[in-house]
């Protein structure tokens, strides 16, 4: 490529529309289930993921109503999978879990439900069996997946929660573990900047995954970041650069919403949520 084509290839993306802008329900811990999506509303925000954990408290039908009566369309229910911690004797019951996530994504009409393998369970080291293990699983989630008509949406974590988490860390890897599924009807992909961000190859790997690209989260790495899951930044205040990530999404062929997903004990999760949801409309223009 020229110099010219490599400066066009880097020029700032148009402002992201409103209606390609979603939050995710987690970033308004601070908030039950009703008072989330009706703070999403007030902002006109008509895009959200719903998290289990403020399902679960009011129930799939009451949650569904919630959505119907705000206008809130459903990108995915977050989070799923978690196999590969399963020994043997209890992948029956971590496959049953997933089976009934799914049945409540289907019920509040979420897209897809967002799955993670899970992490090494107590006392193994052997990180290619775990792999393994979390592949076996998954291809048990085929048929109940198609069934129920939700996509499962893998997502690859950062490599710092590997062992407690995620056993997939990069884009490259996770391709290679759906390309084993062989279920693109089934399966795509969740990419989630504060994940993959550190990745050289991410923009390659993009390319790759084309139309399978179902998801793409964000929020910010902050430099000196107290905690790896729960010190998340927002866009604007951190290293990552979102718009960029964004750009080589949609050169990939991504069209879909831009979904910001915050976890931040210590500073977002404390504020008033107009305030938070604002915040990340004032960012929307510049760093999304």
């Amino acid at each position: 490529m020229s110099l010219v084509g490599e400066r066009l290839s880097e020029m700032p993306q148009a402002v992201l529309p409103m209606e390609r802008l979603a939050i995710h329900q987690v970033t308004l811990m601070q908030c039950d289930f009703r008072a989330s999506i009706e703070c999403f509303a007030r902002h006109g925000v008509r895009q959200t993921a719903v998290w289990l954990d403020k399902l679960n408290a009011i129930g799939t039908e009451d949650g569904a109503r919630i959505l119907e009566d705000n206008a809130m369309s459903v990108n995915a229910l977050c989070p799923g999978g978690l196999v590969s911690g399963a020994h043997a004797l209890d992948m029956d019951a971590a496959l049953e879990m997933n089976r009934r996530w799914l049945d409540h994504a289907a019920g509040i009409g979420a897209a897809s439900l967002v799955v993670i393998t899970g992490g090494l369970p107590e006392g193994e080291t052997n990180l290619f069996a775990v792999r393994e293990r979390a592949l076996e699983g998954f291809h048990r989630l085929i048929e109940p997946a198609r069934a129920s008509g939700v996509r499962l949406a893998f997502e690859p974590l950062h490599p710092m929660v590997c062992g407690g988490r995620s056993v997939i860390s990069r884009v490259a890897d996770a391709l290679d573990f759906l390309d084993a599924l062989n279920a693109d009807d089934v399966f795509g992909l969740a990419v989630d900047s504060y994940a993959v961000w550190w990745d050289l190859d991410l923009a390659a790997s993009l390319r790759r995954a084309g139309p399978r690209l179902l998801h793409f989260h964000v929020s910010d790495w902050l430099r000196d970041t107290e905690d790896v899951r729960f010190d998340r930044g927002m866009p604007g205040d951190g290293v990552i650069d979102n718009r960029r990530l964004r750009k080589w999404m949609e050169d990939a062929g991504f069209r879909g919403s831009v979904e910001v997903e915050i976890f931040s004990e210590k500073n977002w999760w404390r504020r008033d949520p107009d305030d938070v949801v604002r915040t990340i409309l004032d960012r929307r223009a510049e760093f999304l």
